[in-house]
């Protein structure tokens, strides 16, 4: 059989592609935020940062997590239009519903005017966001995926144009926020008549009938991923209201700004998770534990190498990046990041453990992980701000809660035997050396020259690492073939 490369295989193929199409959009989106900071005083892009932040977080629990009911569902249903439709009026009932709890929310958080204004406003988005994620559901479910991401880059061109009106005709926040739901509006219906393949219509998603013991019986047997999909969400987005309560606009604005950079690094490992989660599932369906364990350390340990590596570059380059793309009112979001970056040491392997534990039936362990994270990431805020009464008091509590999540999971691998406590431990310990390695480059050296020593020893200790257990893999694999024709021999 002709053995297939990395490069050429399915695993390397769905990730370049997903990140291809997940970078150019986070990147017109971040340059529309950088024009947004450039020409507007902190406090106005602040006020619209924090509408922003209230909608997200309402949106995360709008759609109750049916998306991966809806793809399941799809492929054994006989009648798929019909379940479409369905699912399409149940997320936009649901969006109307939640459209007033955001609207409830920030008239009781904020007694701003403007910030209620702009939560009215760019609350809709709720609404269109649901019916959006329904039609992204139903490409999943039909291998459409392509159809997805050219819809949304033109989404994200799309808001970055109308970021440069800017520079020609001034106009406030409140205008920008009913030019976004136009854009909205434009995508929706883009999904509509191309990402739905022309199947979905008003008339029919009228008639489509729903009950409300259905919508019970679904939330029911999704809560679990209803609170993990809303808390990945939560988890971030909970820091700005927040910070908008405690400290100033000015911080809002820092912290925004910071976490848009960081966002960009997470979409590797984001993508590649969520490419590499079916292989975790196929080998634990063929009830390959060995196969399954092989490859999840081998995949740890780029995670790993992409974790330390990102940390060095956000560490070293936040004080040229800031300042060039947002502009030189936002300094205080250059130690914000590189504070945040410290997150990235242990994010990618948290996202890696999770697959893996959701992966093989303990999704409801990685639920209550889910919460304990949150509650120590919203209480070490609180703890933080009263001490620092700064973004440091956000940042660190952060990177505790990831901490003890990650802990969490090991403890939980290493009982299910798909890691040991000495390559835990390992782990921690290696990460601590490189960081410590790594800052005494940059301060005693130079930030640039101590990055690319860095960079460079790290690939190198990689690269042979990595060749070395695939010459073990298939040395196993040549001892495992030579036992089995010993045997047929004997037979």
């Amino acid at each position: 059989m002709k053995k297939t490369s990395f490069l050429q295989s399915s695993l390397f193929k769905n990730s370049a592609w997903g990140v291809f199409s997940n970078v150019v959009q986070v990147i017109l989106v971040s340059l529309f935020f950088a024009i947004l900071a450039r020409k507007y005083v902190p406090s106005e892009f602040a006020e619209f940062l924090i509408s922003t932040t209230v909608y997200q977080l309402v949106a995360a629990f709008s759609s109750l997590g049916l998306g991966q009911w809806f793809i399941r569902q799809y492929l054994k249903e006989d009648d798929q239009l019909a379940l479409t439709n369905k699912f399409v009026k149940t997320q936009v009932g649901l969006g109307m519903v939640f459209y007033l709890v955001n609207i409830g929310l920030a008239y009781t958080i904020y007694a701003d005017g403007q910030i209620r204004i702009l939560c009215v406003i760019l609350g809709t988005n709720i609404i269109f966001d649901n019916f959006i994620n329904a039609l992204k559901s139903l490409n999943i479910a039909e291998h459409k995926q392509a159809k997805t991401a050219a819809i949304l880059i033109i989404d994200s061109s799309l808001k970055l144009f109308v970021g440069c009106l800017l520079f020609v005709n001034p106009f406030s926040a409140v205008v920008l926020s009913c030019l976004m739901i136009l854009v909205r509006i434009i995508t929706l219906s883009l999904f509509i008549k191309l990402g739905s393949s022309n199947t979905i219509n008003l008339k029919a998603l009228w008639k489509a009938k729903i009950s409300y013991a259905d919508l019970k019986a679904l939330v029911l047997k999704n809560w679990q991923f209803i609170v993990i999909g809303s808390i990945s969400i939560i988890y971030w987005k909970i820091a700005n209201i927040i910070i908008s309560k405690a400290l100033t606009l000015q911080d809002v604005a820092d912290y925004e700004i910071a976490f848009r950079i960081f966002y960009i690094f997470t979409i590797v490992p984001l993508v590649a998770s969520a490419t590499i989660f079916p292989h975790f599932i196929a080998y634990f369906t063929k009830q390959d534990k060995i196969g399954l364990k092989q490859f999840y350390h081998k995949i740890f340990f780029v995670y790993a190498s992409l974790a330390l590596i990102s940390y060095a570059f956000l560490h070293t380059f936040a004080g040229l990046i800031i300042p060039f793309a947002f502009g030189e009112s936002y300094a205080g979001a250059v130690l914000c990041l590189q504070q945040m970056a410290l997150t990235f040491l242990i994010l990618p392997t948290v996202l890696l453990q999770a697959n893996l534990i959701v992966s093989i039936g303990l999704e409801k362990m990685d639920m209550w992980f889910n919460i304990a994270s949150l509650a120590f990431n919203i209480a070490g805020c609180f703890i933080g701000l009263y001490f620092m009464q700064s973004l440091a008091g956000i940042n660190y509590s952060i990177f505790i809660s990831f901490a003890i999540f990650h802990v969490l999971q090991d403890i939980l691998l290493i009982r299910e035997k798909y890691t040991t406590l000495k390559h835990a431990l390992i782990f921690y310990a290696l990460t601590a050396v490189l960081v410590f390695i790594y800052r005494y480059l940059i301060d005693d050296v130079n930030p640039y020259i101590g990055f690319s020593i860095f960079c460079f020893m790290l690939l190198s200790a990689s690269l042979k690492v990595f060749l070395s257990k695939q010459q073990n893999n298939n040395g196993l694999s040549h001892t495992k073939n030579l036992y089995k024709d010993n045997i047929r021999s004997i037979n």
